[in-house]
């Protein structure tokens, strides 16, 4: 019964609120519209009331003998998702009160940075974004501001990137994939390296990212010693794909791993050998012998496939 109540009294602000601004999407969704205005209250409404737990007393109800006081407000212009919005934040007199919802020197909402870095991330020009914000969000930024968001997470990579790691992995994945990057000016497809660790809880963590021009034993090398530097000590099995010089690269620097090729690598090696008309039914074959629950299945079903009209075949 309480909440049929609360409920028919939100909804008769809301009905109140449309009468008197109109329900044009406008009206309600526009840049100074009922929803702009009431985020704006609400902020301005909240960050009063941390300054009345900051003071301990509210407005109008000072005590006789109190050291500070509210001392009127100052106009701050934020960005957030919904665009630009001015408000007022109120002030004390001391010059102690730090709004927890809008930090002292912040311009930006939560979540506005990530936009701009995940737009800069799939490869969008400064220009670009800054072109989108103005369209969607009626925001004019400048590279300059656009830059310093980007620029704020490379510490945070830096970090991430030399991070100690932990002293054995039982399995780690080495492999590369194909993204765009912005490379002088331009977006390119590149292909980046990565290391992926299975941990002994069966977690798993990237280790660590890398983009070379040139794939080979060299610059595994120089990946298997930065892993060593970082705290690696052992790497029971490492999966690999079929590049020349590879293991020798990877039991250089961990001698007592196992190196495995990537059951896809070898499944497309292993489909080379027939024609294209084949191959799905051949894979098929194949999946069944790589996903058998135990070693000695996997040896009875190859068996079976050798001794089958696929291994006369491929003989």
């Amino acid at each position: 019964m309480t909440k049929e109540k609360k409920d028919t009294k939100c909804d008769d602000l809301i009905d109140a609120l449309l009468e008197k601004h109109g329900i044009s999407p406008e009206a309600v969704l526009g840049e100074n519209g009922l929803i702009a205005q009431l985020k704006k209250r609400v902020v301005e409404r909240a960050l009063a009331g941390e300054l009345t737990h900051h003071l301990g007393y509210a407005k109008g109800e000072a005590p006789e003998e109190v050291d500070n006081h509210r001392n009127g407000y100052s106009k701050k212009t934020v960005v957030g998702e919904s665009g630009a919005m001015e408000i007022e934040v109120p002030r004390d007199r001391s010059g102690s009160f730090d709004p927890l919802l809008i930090a002292k020197g912040q311009k930006r909402f939560e979540g506005f940075d990530e936009k701009i870095i995940a737009m800069y991330a799939r490869g969008m020009t400064v220009r670009e974004i800054a072109g989108f914000l103005l369209d969607h969000y009626k925001v004019e930024v400048s590279a300059d501001f656009i830059s310093t968001v980007t620029d704020s997470v490379l510490e945070a990579v830096v970090e991430w990137q030399n991070r100690p790691l932990e002293r054995s992995y039982p399995v780690v994945y080495f492999d590369a994939l194909r993204v765009k990057i912005r490379d002088e000016g331009s977006v390119r497809n590149k292909a980046v390296y990565l290391a992926l660790g299975i941990a002994a809880d069966g977690t798993k963590d990237v280790l660590g990212i890398w983009i070379e021009q040139n794939e080979g034993a060299k610059f595994w090398l120089k990946v298997m010693n930065e892993l060593r530097n970082r705290g690696v000590e052992d790497i029971l099995i490492a999966v690999v794909d079929g590049l020349k010089g590879f293991p020798e690269a990877i039991t250089t620097v961990f001698p007592l791993a196992s190196v495995q090729t990537c059951i896809v690598h070898l499944s497309r090696y292993c489909l080379s050998f027939c024609g294209w008309k084949e191959r799905q039914a051949l894979a098929r074959e194949l999946k069944a012998i790589y996903r058998a629950e135990t070693a000695e299945a996997a040896a009875k079903r190859l068996s079976e496939f050798e001794a089958g009209p696929w291994g006369k075949n491929i003989r």
